[in-house]
Protein backbone atom coordinates (compact mmCIF):
# COMPACT_ATOMS: atom_id res chain seq x y z
CA UNK A 1 0.00 0.00 0.00
CA UNK A 2 1.33 3.44 -0.97
CA UNK A 3 2.57 5.49 2.00
CA UNK A 4 1.97 9.22 2.27
CA UNK A 5 3.59 11.96 4.31
CA UNK A 6 3.01 15.69 4.76
CA UNK A 7 4.26 18.96 6.20
CA UNK A 8 1.88 21.21 8.15
CA UNK A 9 2.40 24.88 8.96
CA UNK A 10 1.28 28.47 8.47
CA UNK A 11 2.58 29.68 6.02
CA UNK A 12 3.44 26.59 3.99
CA UNK A 13 3.58 27.57 0.29
CA UNK A 14 7.31 28.42 0.52
CA UNK A 15 8.30 24.95 1.78
CA UNK A 16 10.70 22.86 -0.29
CA UNK A 17 10.00 19.76 1.85
CA UNK A 18 7.63 18.22 -0.74
CA UNK A 19 10.22 18.59 -3.50
CA UNK A 20 12.97 17.19 -1.27
CA UNK A 21 11.12 14.15 0.04
CA UNK A 22 9.41 13.29 -3.26
CA UNK A 23 12.82 13.45 -4.98
CA UNK A 24 14.27 11.09 -2.37
CA UNK A 25 11.31 8.69 -2.79
CA UNK A 26 11.89 8.65 -6.56
CA UNK A 27 15.68 8.20 -6.26
CA UNK A 28 15.33 5.36 -3.75
CA UNK A 29 12.44 3.59 -5.47
CA UNK A 30 10.04 4.06 -2.54
CA UNK A 31 6.30 4.02 -3.31
CA UNK A 32 5.29 7.10 -1.33
CA UNK A 33 4.26 10.73 -1.74
CA UNK A 34 4.62 13.89 0.39
CA UNK A 35 2.27 16.89 0.35
CA UNK A 36 2.09 20.37 1.96
CA UNK A 37 -0.98 21.18 4.09
CA UNK A 38 -1.79 24.71 5.24
CA UNK A 39 -2.95 24.49 8.87
CA UNK A 40 -3.80 27.57 10.95
CA UNK A 41 -3.31 27.49 14.73
CA UNK A 42 -7.02 27.14 15.47
CA UNK A 43 -7.22 24.13 13.09
CA UNK A 44 -4.32 22.15 14.56
CA UNK A 45 -6.26 19.65 16.69
CA UNK A 46 -8.67 18.96 13.84
CA UNK A 47 -5.79 18.59 11.36
CA UNK A 48 -3.93 16.05 13.54
CA UNK A 49 -7.12 13.98 13.90
CA UNK A 50 -7.65 14.10 10.12
CA UNK A 51 -4.05 13.09 9.32
CA UNK A 52 -4.39 10.16 11.71
CA UNK A 53 -7.80 9.14 10.32
CA UNK A 54 -6.64 9.35 6.71
CA UNK A 55 -3.62 7.14 7.39
CA UNK A 56 -0.63 9.46 7.04
CA UNK A 57 2.53 7.47 7.83
CA UNK A 58 4.14 10.59 9.31
CA UNK A 59 4.52 14.30 8.85
CA UNK A 60 6.71 17.30 9.53
CA UNK A 61 5.65 20.25 11.66
CA UNK A 62 6.80 23.79 11.00
CA UNK A 63 5.99 27.31 12.27
CA UNK A 64 3.90 27.92 14.36
CA UNK A 65 2.94 24.42 15.58
CA UNK A 66 6.18 22.90 16.94
CA UNK A 67 5.25 23.43 20.59
CA UNK A 68 1.44 23.40 20.47
CA UNK A 69 1.27 19.98 18.80
CA UNK A 70 2.87 18.18 21.76
CA UNK A 71 -0.34 17.65 23.82
CA UNK A 72 -1.97 16.06 20.75
CA UNK A 73 0.60 13.24 20.55
CA UNK A 74 0.57 9.81 22.23
CA UNK A 75 4.32 9.68 22.87
CA UNK A 76 7.35 11.95 22.58
CA UNK A 77 11.05 11.22 22.22
CA UNK A 78 13.00 12.22 25.39
CA UNK A 79 15.17 14.73 23.48
CA UNK A 80 12.10 16.41 21.95
CA UNK A 81 10.50 16.40 25.40
CA UNK A 82 13.50 18.20 26.83
CA UNK A 83 13.49 20.69 23.95
CA UNK A 84 9.77 21.32 24.31
CA UNK A 85 9.33 21.28 20.53
CA UNK A 86 8.50 18.67 17.88
CA UNK A 87 9.06 18.86 14.11
CA UNK A 88 8.60 15.22 13.08
CA UNK A 89 5.68 12.87 13.74
CA UNK A 90 5.93 9.10 13.23
CA UNK A 91 2.84 6.90 13.04
CA UNK A 92 3.72 3.78 15.04
CA UNK A 93 2.65 0.25 14.10
CA UNK A 94 -0.24 0.42 16.58
CA UNK A 95 -1.48 3.70 15.05
CA UNK A 96 -0.24 5.91 17.88
CA UNK A 97 1.67 9.12 17.15
CA UNK A 98 5.22 9.75 18.39
CA UNK A 99 6.97 13.12 18.16
CA UNK A 100 10.68 13.80 17.51
CA UNK A 101 12.81 16.92 17.06
CA UNK A 102 15.33 16.73 14.22
CA UNK A 103 15.92 20.51 13.95
CA UNK A 104 18.71 20.76 16.49
CA UNK A 105 20.82 17.84 15.27
CA UNK A 106 20.18 18.94 11.68
CA UNK A 107 21.45 22.45 12.45
CA UNK A 108 24.64 21.32 14.24
CA UNK A 109 25.42 18.80 11.48
CA UNK A 110 25.02 21.55 8.84
CA UNK A 111 27.02 24.13 10.86
CA UNK A 112 30.00 21.82 11.38
CA UNK A 113 29.83 20.62 7.77
CA UNK A 114 30.06 24.26 6.60
CA UNK A 115 32.64 25.77 9.00
CA UNK A 116 34.04 22.91 11.10
CA UNK A 117 33.82 22.47 14.87
CA UNK A 118 34.09 25.74 16.80
CA UNK A 119 33.04 24.64 20.28
CA UNK A 120 35.28 27.20 22.01
CA UNK A 121 33.41 30.15 20.48
CA UNK A 122 30.71 32.11 22.31
CA UNK A 123 27.30 31.58 20.65
CA UNK A 124 24.47 34.12 20.33
CA UNK A 125 21.03 32.76 19.45
CA UNK A 126 18.48 35.33 18.28
CA UNK A 127 14.93 34.20 19.06
CA UNK A 128 13.39 31.97 21.72
CA UNK A 129 10.80 29.92 19.85
CA UNK A 130 10.64 26.19 19.13
CA UNK A 131 13.50 26.18 16.61
CA UNK A 132 15.76 28.19 18.91
CA UNK A 133 15.03 25.86 21.82
CA UNK A 134 15.82 22.78 19.73
CA UNK A 135 19.09 24.23 18.42
CA UNK A 136 20.18 25.42 21.89
CA UNK A 137 19.77 21.94 23.39
CA UNK A 138 21.53 20.31 20.44
CA UNK A 139 24.46 22.75 20.65
CA UNK A 140 24.80 21.94 24.34
CA UNK A 141 24.58 18.21 23.61
CA UNK A 142 27.37 18.53 21.00
CA UNK A 143 29.66 20.38 23.42
CA UNK A 144 29.05 24.10 22.80
CA UNK A 145 29.17 25.54 26.34
CA UNK A 146 28.85 29.33 25.94
CA UNK A 147 25.29 29.89 24.72
CA UNK A 148 23.54 33.26 25.03
CA UNK A 149 19.94 33.78 23.87
CA UNK A 150 18.50 37.18 22.94
CA UNK A 151 14.79 37.75 22.46
CA UNK A 152 12.31 40.61 22.32
CA UNK A 153 10.55 39.06 25.33
CA UNK A 154 13.53 38.28 27.59
CA UNK A 155 11.51 35.98 29.87
CA UNK A 156 11.16 33.49 26.99
CA UNK A 157 14.94 33.42 26.57
CA UNK A 158 15.35 33.05 30.34
CA UNK A 159 13.05 30.00 30.31
CA UNK A 160 15.30 28.20 27.79
CA UNK A 161 18.48 29.17 29.66
CA UNK A 162 17.00 27.81 32.90
CA UNK A 163 16.24 24.49 31.21
CA UNK A 164 19.74 24.37 29.70
CA UNK A 165 21.21 24.95 33.16
CA UNK A 166 23.83 27.36 31.78
CA UNK A 167 24.14 30.44 29.59
CA UNK A 168 22.75 33.99 29.61
CA UNK A 169 19.43 35.51 28.49
CA UNK A 170 19.46 39.08 27.21
CA UNK A 171 17.41 41.64 25.32
CA UNK A 172 17.88 42.36 21.62
CA UNK A 173 19.27 45.79 22.55
CA UNK A 174 21.88 44.24 24.86
CA UNK A 175 22.85 41.75 22.15
CA UNK A 176 23.36 44.56 19.61
CA UNK A 177 25.70 46.43 21.95
CA UNK A 178 27.94 43.42 22.65
CA UNK A 179 27.74 41.71 19.25
CA UNK A 180 31.53 41.85 18.89
CA UNK A 181 31.87 39.32 21.76
CA UNK A 182 30.38 36.45 19.76
CA UNK A 183 32.12 34.02 17.41
CA UNK A 184 28.88 32.40 16.23
CA UNK A 185 25.57 34.23 15.69
CA UNK A 186 22.44 32.26 14.83
CA UNK A 187 19.27 33.94 13.51
CA UNK A 188 16.56 31.54 14.71
CA UNK A 189 13.35 33.49 14.03
CA UNK A 190 11.10 33.41 10.95
CA UNK A 191 12.24 36.90 9.89
CA UNK A 192 13.51 36.86 6.33
CA UNK A 193 11.14 34.17 5.02
CA UNK A 194 10.13 34.85 1.42
CA UNK A 195 6.54 35.06 2.72
CA UNK A 196 7.29 37.16 5.81
CA UNK A 197 8.84 40.39 7.06
CA UNK A 198 11.89 41.64 5.20
CA UNK A 199 13.79 43.19 8.11
CA UNK A 200 16.67 42.41 10.46
CA UNK A 201 16.04 41.09 13.99
CA UNK A 202 18.98 43.17 15.31
CA UNK A 203 21.48 45.72 13.99
CA UNK A 204 24.80 44.25 12.84
CA UNK A 205 26.80 47.45 13.37
CA UNK A 206 29.07 45.77 15.98
CA UNK A 207 29.62 42.56 13.97
CA UNK A 208 33.27 41.53 13.77
CA UNK A 209 34.87 40.41 10.51
CA UNK A 210 35.18 36.61 10.33
CA UNK A 211 32.27 35.92 12.71
CA UNK A 212 30.25 32.82 11.78
CA UNK A 213 26.70 33.99 11.00
CA UNK A 214 23.96 31.42 10.40
CA UNK A 215 20.26 31.73 9.56
CA UNK A 216 17.66 28.98 9.91
CA UNK A 217 15.57 30.44 7.04
CA UNK A 218 16.46 28.78 3.72
CA UNK A 219 13.95 30.38 1.33
CA UNK A 220 15.30 32.80 0.22
CA UNK A 221 18.75 31.20 0.34
CA UNK A 222 20.38 34.54 1.22
CA UNK A 223 18.16 36.33 3.74
CA UNK A 224 18.44 40.07 4.46
CA UNK A 225 20.31 39.10 7.67
CA UNK A 226 22.89 37.02 5.80
CA UNK A 227 23.29 39.62 3.04
CA UNK A 228 24.05 42.29 5.65
CA UNK A 229 26.48 39.97 7.48
CA UNK A 230 28.22 39.10 4.21
CA UNK A 231 28.81 42.82 3.54
CA UNK A 232 30.63 42.93 6.88
CA UNK A 233 32.93 40.02 5.93
CA UNK A 234 31.26 37.36 8.09
CA UNK A 235 31.41 33.61 7.36
CA UNK A 236 27.93 32.76 6.10
CA UNK A 237 25.96 29.57 6.83
CA UNK A 238 22.61 29.48 5.03
CA UNK A 239 19.60 27.61 6.42
CA UNK A 240 19.65 25.09 3.59
CA UNK A 241 22.03 22.62 5.26
CA UNK A 242 19.91 22.50 8.42
CA UNK A 243 16.76 22.07 6.32
CA UNK A 244 18.22 19.15 4.37
CA UNK A 245 19.75 17.35 7.36
CA UNK A 246 16.68 17.72 9.60
CA UNK A 247 14.65 16.31 6.69
CA UNK A 248 17.04 13.41 6.20
CA UNK A 249 16.87 12.51 9.91
CA UNK A 250 13.04 12.64 9.73
CA UNK A 251 13.13 10.45 6.60
CA UNK A 252 15.23 7.93 8.53
CA UNK A 253 12.72 7.92 11.42
CA UNK A 254 9.91 7.12 8.97
CA UNK A 255 11.56 4.62 6.66
CA UNK A 256 14.78 3.41 8.32
CA UNK A 257 16.97 4.72 5.47
CA UNK A 258 19.21 7.81 5.21
CA UNK A 259 18.90 9.64 1.86
CA UNK A 260 21.60 11.36 -0.22
CA UNK A 261 22.02 14.87 1.25
CA UNK A 262 24.89 16.05 -0.98
CA UNK A 263 22.96 15.58 -4.21
CA UNK A 264 19.92 17.27 -2.62
CA UNK A 265 22.04 20.28 -1.64
CA UNK A 266 23.01 20.75 -5.31
CA UNK A 267 19.42 20.43 -6.51
CA UNK A 268 18.01 22.90 -3.97
CA UNK A 269 20.76 25.49 -4.45
CA UNK A 270 19.94 25.39 -8.17
CA UNK A 271 16.23 25.88 -7.42
CA UNK A 272 16.61 28.61 -4.81
CA UNK A 273 19.05 30.68 -6.87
Amino acid sequence: MKKWFAVIGDPIAHSKSPFMHNTWFHEMGIDATYIPIHVKSEQLEEAVAALKLLGASGWNVTIPHKESIIPLLDDIDPIAQKMGAVNTIVRQNDGSLKGYNTDGAGFVHALEEAVGKNKEKKVLMIGAGGASRGIAFALQQYGYEQIHIANRTVSKAEAIIQELGEGIALSLEQAEKQLDQYGIIIQATSLGLSTGENKLPISLDQLQEGTIVADIVYNPLMTPFLLEAEKRQAKIVTGLGMFIHQGAIAFNHWLGQYPNTEKMMEKLIEQLK
